[in-house]
């Protein structure tokens, strides 16, 4: 079988579409199967293009086995709405443009979170006369509305519509969440061509390693208790409670054990690190993003994973991808994300679980894991047992059954 799959996020980008993709695309190569990714040059979050590259018509790599089409878009930081449309509309033309090129594909995927890449795969599908599966990861534009990006009006009444349109006009929707199944279910999509298929992790690189010792020493980590925040800074993460967090631990005894850590970019980067310099914090530590292949070495500096989304409901129906990357490493959570995310803390035992945007209930679950041994102890692992339920090896093989069905129909 020849995949075809259309993704504004691909490696060396290190977010999480980014590596999901790779690692499905990377396993169904390993399955036998002919794989073409569609992307764009590297630039996510920054907007600025990856040393290496150049923002041309198509270039083309190969990696792992993936042949890799990259096309010319616009591109901007990931901030601002109308340039942001413009850099995902831009995509859009230049892959149905650019995808004659891709020879005899027998079916066509996308990924969201935004559906613009889902437009593309449908006319390149009507093109073609190919199957068309949405890759579903988050409810767009709905989403733009839940960050504040966006107010409700005549133009997200239009994206609406359109998502509508993709969501009836796929052969197959592969959901990351029970709860956006149940949300697509309630708007009228038939149930019985949604499937879920959970993120999860790559087990060959997330798994338990001691603290590297030369980013111990840089950092002046030595001794203390670190809890982090790893990945992207944007409006959805509400960040700023990490720093008021950071401000109240450090007032109380024994705060000079603690460290926060906060590694990436994104929209709110600069604004969060103006935020920790009026605040005087000396013990939150800003780290830019790090290649692909180092992210397991800074994870292991964490004692403690944050993980934490702003407090709306839209973001109940979520599970953060870094979330199965704690339970490979084996890194207790403090989870501030309700709804399907918090259940499944629950249900593994990997974590703590607080109030989104609530700094002082976060500074209560940092204080008791870092103080209770056998709590510590336990859901470490917690972590560990659960981790293989979410190999994303299992995951991919479940994800390419429903991908060969599609193309059987």
């Amino acid at each position: 079988m020849h995949i075809l799959f259309i993704t504004d996020n691909f490696p060396p980008e290190v977010n999480a579409p980014a590596s999901r993709t790779f690692e499905h695309c990377r396993e169904w190569v390993r399955a036998g199967h002919r794989v073409t990714v569609m992307t764009c040059v590297p630039n996510f979050p920054s907007g600025r293009v990856y040393e290496g590259y150049k923002n041309k018509l198509v270039q083309t790599e190969n990696m792992e086995g993936i042949d890799v089409i990259r096309v010319w878009s616009y591109i901007t930081a990931n901030e601002g709405f109308v340039k942001r449309i413009l850099d995902y509309v831009s995509f859009m033309v230049s892959a149905v443009g650019i995808s004659p090129r891709v020879k005899a594909p027998d079916l066509v995927i996308s990924t969201s979170p935004q559906f613009f890449s889902a437009c593309a795969a449908f006319l390149i599908s009507r093109m073609r006369q190919i199957p068309f599966v949405f890759e579903l990861r988050d409810i767009w534009p709905e989403s733009i509305k839940a960050v504040g990006a966006m107010k409700s009006s005549l133009i997200i009444r239009m994206l609406e519509k359109i998502e509508i349109f993709l969501y009836h006009h796929a052969v197959k929707i592969v959901s990351v969440t029970h709860s956006f199944k149940n949300t697509l279910i309630r708007r009228g999509v038939p149930g019985d061509k949604i499937t879920v298929v959970t993120n999860g992790v790559d087990l060959e690189r997330f798994r338990p390693r001691e603290k590297d010792d030369h980013l111990v020493a840089q950092y002046g980590l030595k001794g203390k208790f670190v809890a982090g925040y790893i990945g992207t800074h944007g409006m959805a993460h509400a960040l700023e409670t990490l720093l008021e967090a950071a401000d109240q631990v450090r007032h109380q005894a024994g705060g000079d054990r603690f460290r926060f850590i906060l590694l990436g970019n994104g929209a709110r980067k600069a604004h969060l690190l103006e935020k920790a310099k009026e605040m005087d914090l000396d013990n939150v530590i800003f780290i830019d993003s790090v290649p692909k292949e180092d992210v397991a070495k800074y994870w292991s500096l964490l004692d403690v994973s944050i993980i934490h989304l702003r407090k709306t409901p839209l973001f109940t129906t979520v599970i953060p991808s870094k979330l199965f990357e704690c339970m490979g490493m084996g890194i207790p959570v403090l989870h501030g994300v309700m709804g399907e995310s918090a259940k499944m803390v629950e249900k593994h035992g990997v974590g703590m679980l607080f109030e989104p945007e609530n700094a002082d209930a976060l500074c209560r679950g940092l204080q008791t894991l870092a103080h209770d041994p056998d709590v510590y102890k336990k859901m470490t692992h917690n972590c560990l047992a659960a981790a293989p339920e979410y190999d994303r090896k299992n995951l991919a093989a479940r994800m390419l059954a429903e991908l060969e069905t599609a193309v059987k129909k």
